[in-house]
């Protein structure tokens, strides 16, 4: 991989695992300067230490709860500590809930609502003044549950629905910094999290021949398929997109919805 990313310092959400990890290691690969953010401390030290090598760029961590708005309050300073600053933001971090509407109570769905929704709000809110004077780019991970229905999934759809309006609406509040907003909407994508559901299936090897059917392209999708769509949307090759939102899917949603 090239340096381009070299002395860019990066945060990224939801680090320890899944798409977040591969995000972290390709920005890592291209030189960034990393600050890794997860609730999960044995997983975000796991992945920080696995990434540090002598001479290589820095790469610190922190364990925070984004679904606690006093934690992410209090974060800017820690990161200005540890980063002197931030060039790009990567919100990854998300929790689902797979449960049919009169199942779905007010405090389960208030917390897909808080890490999946709010804390990208929050933590653009508390690093955009960490950002250069201008320039800069922030890189939501919402879904195609953002545009396409599928069943049980009410609380996790809400969320990366507002996830795309927040993206659109940061867009136009921060170009006049040039800190581009997008955001990526991957489709299945083979993960921890993807792992849990299909365990909670009733016949799991069947969920999941099913599931890679749908892919027009022959396979479910890996998280370094979307870590390389977030590097793109980081990266110089896209210095004149913002507000817009790059499918992931390996063609699910056109074969799903023609």
């Amino acid at each position: 991989m090239t340096d381009e990313f070299g002395g860019v310092s990066v945060v990224v959400t939801g680090a320890a695992q899944g798409i977040g990890r591969a995000i972290a290691e390709q920005f890592y690969a291209m030189g960034a300067r990393l600050l890794l953010l997860d609730c999960n401390e044995a997983g975000v030290s796991e992945v920080a230490k696995s990434l540090r090598k002598e001479g290589s760029p820095a790469v610190s961590c922190l364990v925070v709860d984004l679904a606690d708005p006093l934690a992410i309050e209090v974060l800017a300073p820690q990161v200005q500590a540890l980063l002197g600053g931030v060039d790009v933001l990567i919100n990854n971090a998300g929790i689902e809930l797979d449960l049919p509407l009169e199942k779905i109570s007010a405090e389960a769905f208030d917390r897909v609502i808080a890490v999946n929704l709010r804390s990208p709000l929050l933590l653009s809110q508390a690093l955009v003044p960490l950002f250069p004077v201008i320039g800069g780019a922030i890189v939501n991970i919402s879904s195609i549950h953002a545009d396409h229905a599928f069943p049980n999934a009410i609380p996790y759809a809400c969320s990366k629905a507002g996830l795309m309006a927040l993206t659109r609406n940061l867009a136009l509040e921060l170009a006049p910094r040039r800190i581009r907003v997008n955001a990526i909407c991957p489709g299945y994508i083979d993960t921890p999290m993807w792992d849990e559901w299909l365990r909670s299936t009733s016949n799991p090897e069947e969920a999941a021949r099913e599931t890679e059917s749908l892919h027009p392209l022959g396979r479910r999708g890996l998280p370094c398929d979307v870590a390389s769509a977030a590097i793109y949307l980081a990266g110089s090759q896209s210095i004149w997109i913002t507000g817009t939102s790059l499918v992931v899917d390996g063609g699910l949603t056109v074969r799903t919805h023609p």
